[in-house]
């Protein structure tokens, strides 16, 4: 059975059974609703099929809203998104300059979100994330390069646990350092 919490919000989020310390959170499902019409930039979605002359593979094109690759043959869209902005607004929060829309991969329709996974999403052992901490009014408090050790699960539940440790801390977002990509969302337990 999948697990369901309930966030600040009040609204309940489906999330994966992963054995992790954390949970990793998808794009919540109201939101993706929003985001397939206009992204966060006010930009009218252009959905395509990844590998329809656009490139797919796992390491580069991962859905937020299943954090999971996108495979072959998907209709997906690339759309703006600003994580923090929408979790401010649902919290009551003003996050200010800390506000930051960046492009995601989330499905073109509706999808089940999340299948039941081993570990953190997106963990490729060598590649370099930023742990950004938030608190509660939504600024910055502070953060890390992490680069993903060969027992991805283990190296993210420390750095995580590490982050939580610090009781300001309302929030964690992971980045890709590549392109600065939100790769997901982690909430104080």
């Amino acid at each position: 059975m999948t697990p369901t919490t309930t966030d600040i919000t009040g609204l309940d989020i489906t999330t994966p059974a992963i054995p992790t310390a954390h949970t990793p959170l998808p794009i919540h499902p109201a939101a993706l609703g929003e985001l397939r019409e206009s992204d966060d930039a006010g930009r009218a979605v252009a959905p395509f099929t990844a590998g329809d002359g656009a490139p797919v593979d796992s390491v580069g094109s991962p859905l937020r809203c299943c954090l999971r690759a996108v495979r072959e043959g998907e209709r997906v869209a690339l759309v703006s998104y600003a994580p923090l902005r929408r979790w401010a607004a649902a919290a009551g929060a003003e996050p200010g300059a800390y506000d930051e829309v960046g492009p995601v991969f989330v499905h073109a329709d509706a999808c089940e979100g999340p299948e039941p996974a081993d570990g953190y999403p997106f963990a490729r052992p060598g590649a370099l994330r930023t742990v950004r901490r938030y608190d509660s009014a939504g600024r910055i408090v502070g953060g890390r390069l992490f680069e993903i050790p060969e027992d991805a699960t283990a190296g993210f539940d420390e750095v995580l646990v590490e982050a939580f440790a610090e009781p300001e801390v309302a929030l964690v977002h992971v980045r890709a350092v590549e392109y600065g990509c939100f790769q997901f969302e982690v909430r104080r337990p």
